[in-house]
């Protein structure tokens, strides 16, 4: 990997983790103060109406929404710019880098949400849930493995990352097609007008932030009104940013420029705002409800099962290889640790259900099983991994005659 990309991808790893550590952090907050005392004032605040109008058009939404579909309009923006030039120059740039992260996260969206679906077949009302547990939290899984060090080869965070892109991909995917409320025509056609401009700006090799940031506020706005979900506008502005264009490369100067917002302030505030869940009048069996019990089986067992079946087979296939200095109990490790779900899972949690008791369950699923999940991981690592400092060395299985993979660093 050339030393720039190599360089981009280390900051990226650093930035991550630390963010995933302040998550954390946020999300245990959000319990607390849900179960304190504070727990009536943190949703009554929540649900107080914020206003924003300009000449009679505006929005109208609890704060709770301005979160969910504003702040995190921002992070998905961001990770459209992350996509773009990981495909064009990044891990996923040839079929020889991506090849096993597109298996792994292939068979870790699709076996999570049949296990979901098989477990909720009986409760036709939960079956819209059944994305929850196919998404894969990136900082919360990044902050984790940096808990543990340099026991965690950069490869095996490399390939973590990879899979977590790949499955960002999907979960966009997801939410296009699966929960778009009714379309309304004009808010779409003048965003899609936004959406020409922002082209126009590109294919003119326009280098300064302001018009990108004009017509992107333009199409989040109608998109939104569209009844298109409106995180989806971050992603369609994402992928019009250019990548270098006049001596200048934009998309990396506002990739920089926005990561530490959202892995600083965006993603713990949705933390702050999504995980607080009062236990109040619940009970250990509240766990085996079809909801919370699909997630989190899908969570540690569907991405455990998914993930390392996918890449076993696709190895065994010579359809992909292993990178360098990693072994198959490792990517068990990375499997469980893909199990972390909070962010993603919560906001398509968000989408799915409507009543405040079905949200209640899946956070009960998703907290349970991205904990159980993240508990595995750890301790897999911990089994496959040398102790820091350590001169044992980690066997990497030669079966299939496996090559290291340039995207592993």
């Amino acid at each position: 990997m050339p030393t720039k990309a190599m360089n981009l991808l280390q900051d990226f790893l650093k930035k991550e983790s630390a963010g995933g550590i302040i998550l954390m952090i946020s999300a245990l907050l959000a319990l607390i103060i849900a179960n304190s005392p504070l727990g009536s004032a943190y949703t009554a605040i929540l649900a107080t109406q914020v206003t924003a109008t300009v000449g009679g058009f505006g929005v109208d939404k609890p704060l709770l929404l301005w979160i969910n579909d504003g702040l995190m309009a921002v992070f998905f923006f961001l990770i459209g710019l992350e996509v773009k030039r990981e495909v064009l120059t990044g891990q996923l740039a040839s079929w020889e880098k991506s090849s096993l992260p597109v298996f792994a996260a292939i068979g870790g969206m699709v076996i999570p949400a049949l296990i979901y679906i098989g477990i909720n077949s009986g409760s036709p009302e939960n079956i819209n849930g059944w994305a929850i547990p196919a998404a894969t939290d990136i900082a919360f899984a990044l902050g984790i493995l940096a808990l543990l060090g340099n026991r965690v080869p950069f490869a095996l965070k490399a390939l973590l990352l990879a899979i977590a892109i790949i499955d960002d991909i999907g979960a966009i995917m997801i939410i296009a097609l699966f929960y778009t409320a009714e379309i309304q025509l004009i808010p779409l056609a003048v965003g899609l007008v936004a959406l020409v401009g922002l082209i126009l700006c590109n294919r003119f090799g326009v280098v300064r932030t302001l018009p990108y940031v004009l017509l992107t506020s333009i199409l989040w706005l109608c998109v939104l009104k569209s009844g298109v979900h409106a995180t989806l506008a971050g992603v369609a502005a994402a992928l019009t940013i250019p990548i270098a264009a006049g001596g200048e490369r934009p998309l990396e100067r506002m990739e920089h420029a926005l990561h530490p917002w959202a892995a600083f302030f965006v993603i713990p505030v949705f933390a702050l705002a999504n995980a607080g869940v009062s236990f109040s009048g619940m009970s250990f069996g509240d766990l085996l409800n079809p909801v919370p019990l699909g997630i989190a089986m899908g969570l540690v067992l569907g991405k455990q099962i998914g993930i390392l079946g996918f890449a076993w087979v696709a190895v065994k296939a010579g359809f992909a290889s292993l990178p360098a200095n990693v072994n198959w109990l490792q990517i068990s490790g990375l499997a469980s640790i893909a199990g972390v779900g909070f962010t993603m899972s919560l906001f398509i949690g968000n989408l799915a259900f409507d009543s405040a008791e079905q949200m209640a369950l899946v956070k009960i699923g998703v907290l349970s099983g991205s904990t159980i999940a993240a508990l595995v991981g750890i301790a897999l690592l911990k089994m496959a991994s040398p102790r820091p400092g350590s001169t044992a060395e980690v066997e990497t299985s030669t079966e299939g005659g496996q090559q290291p993979v340039p995207s592993a660093g």
